[in-house]
C-alpha cells in the first residue's frame, strides 16, 4: 500500500504556495553565493572572502573582473554559477513578485494580523458559516456590540467583511484547529448556522468536545436534525423555517404581541427592552427578595419572570420572592434602567 504523501495546495494563481515562495526567496541566493564561495575556495584555493567577493559579483552580474586569474575549471565554474545562478534567481524572483502582484502577500498579512487580534479575544461569541442567516445573526451582534469571530471555508464571502466588532476567519469550522484559532476556550458561546444540516452535527460535536461548558446554538434546516443537534452537544436548536412560519402566523392571529416583541427585542429601539439580568453571587439581588431590592419599586422595571437555577421559570414573581445566585431575570424597561440593574445583579452595590 502506497503511503500518504502530503501536498502543499497550490496558490490561487496556479503558481507555488505562498509559505515556499517565500522560503525560496529566503533560502536560495544564500544557498547558490555560499555554493559559489565554497566551489571558488576549493577550486582556486582563494580566501573566504575573496571566494564570497567572486561569488557575489557573479551571480550579481555586476562584472567587476576576476579577483585573481582563474583556470580552466574555474573559469568552467564560474560559466555554470553564472547561468545556472541567474535563472535560478530570475525564478525565484519571479515567484516572489507573483504572490505580491496577486495580491496573496499582502492578503496572508492580514490573515496574519486578524489571528493576533483573535489570539486576544475573550468573552466572544463564534459563528460558523456565513450564509444568510450567518450575515443576519452577525447583524444583530453587531448592532449590540457583542465581539464575534466569523468563521466561513469560502474566502470570497469575507473578501469585502467589515464590521467593527466582528473579525473574519477563513477556515473549515469542521476542523478543531480552526475552532482553536477562533478561541473556543475563551468564547461565551457559538452559532453553527451553516448551510449543511450534517456539517452542523460535526460541527457542535467538534465545538463541544473542546469546551464543554460553552452555550452552542445549532441551525438545524430539517426537523429530523434536531435530536441529532441535541445529542451532538447542541444547548438550543433554532430552525429558520419553525420559526418564519410561526412569526407569519402570529402576524396574522397576534399581530399586536409580535410587534411588541418586535420593538422590546431589537437593539434599535432605546425606548423600551427586554432583557436577561444574571444573578452573581455576593450581589445587591443575592439573597434577598425582590421587595427588597427594589428592582420594581425603585428602578421600575417590569419583572417579566425568574428563571430558577434549576431551570424552572417563575412567570410574573410576587415581591416576597428571594432570588439567589445563578437566577435570571427577565425584565423590561429602559435602557439607563437595565444598565442600573445589570449593576446591582453584578456587584454588592447599585
Amino acid at each position: 500500500m502506497t503511503p500518504a504523501r502530503t501536498v502543499l495546495p497550490r496558490s490561487a494563481d496556479g503558481g507555488l504556495p505562498l509559505r515556499r515562495r517565500v522560503l525560496l526567496v529566503a533560502v536560495v541566493p544564500f544557498a547558490l553565493v555560499s555554493l559559489g564561495a565554497l566551489g571558488y575556495h576549493l577550486i582556486e584555493g582563494w580566501s573566504l572572502f575573496d571566494a564570497l567577493y567572486m561569488a557575489v559579483t557573479t551571480l550579481t552580474t555586476i562584472g567587476y573582473g576576476e579577483v585573481h586569474p582563474l583556470t580552466a575549471a574555474g573559469r568552467a565554474f564560474t560559466m555554470v554559477l553564472a547561468l545556472g545562478g541567474i535563472f535560478t534567481i530570475f525564478f525565484t524572483t519571479a515567484e516572489f513578485l507573483r504572490a505580491v502582484i496577486s495580491g496573496e502577500l499582502s492578503s496572508h498579512l492580514g490573515r496574519h494580523r486578524m489571528e493576533k487580534k483573535i489570539a486576544h479575544l475573550s468573552n466572544h461569541v463564534i459563528v460558523c458559516g456565513y450564509g444568510r442567516v450567518g450575515q443576519q445573526v452577525c447583524q444583530e451582534f453587531a448592532a449590540a456590540g457583542v465581539p464575534f469571530v466569523i468563521i466561513d471555508s469560502d474566502a470570497q464571502r469575507l473578501a469585502d467583511f467589515a464590521v467593527p466588532v466582528g473579525h473574519p476567519l477563513v477556515g473549515d469550522a469542521t476542523e478543531d484547529t480552526v475552532l482553536r484559532e477562533a478561541g473556543i476556550e475563551r468564547a461565551r458561546a457559538v452559532v453553527v448556522v451553516v448551510a449543511s444540516d450534517a456539517d452542523n452535527v460535526f460541527i457542535t460535536m467538534s465545538a463541544r468536545l473542546l469546551a464543554e461548558r460553552v452555550p452552542i446554538v445549532a441551525r438545524a434546516e430539517d426537523a429530523a436534525s434536531i435530536p441529532k443537534l441535541v445529542r451532538a452537544g447542541a444547548s438550543r436548536v433554532v430552525s429558520p423555517h419553525v420559526l418564519g412560519g410561526g412569526r407569519v402566523a402570529q402576524a396574522v392571529l397576534r399581530p399586536a404581541v409580535l410587534d411588541f416583541i418586535e420593538v422590546a427585542t431589537r437593539s434599535e429601539h432605546l425606548d423600551l427592552q427586554i432583557e436577561e439580568v444574571p444573578v452573581a453571587a455576593g450581589s445587591g439581588l443575592d439573597g434577598r427578595t425582590i421587595e427588597v431590592t427594589g428592582v420594581r419599586a425603585d428602578i421600575g422595571l417590569i419583572l417579566v419572570a425568574v428563571k430558577k437555577k434549576n431551570g424552572h421559570m417563575l412567570f410574573n414573581p410576587p415581591d416576597s420572592a428571594a432570588l439567589a445566585a445563578g437566577d435570571t431575570l427577565i425584565v423590561l424597561g429602559k435602557r439607563q434602567q437595565l444598565d442600573r440593574a445589570d449593576r446591582l445583579a453584578r456587584n454588592a452595590h447599585a
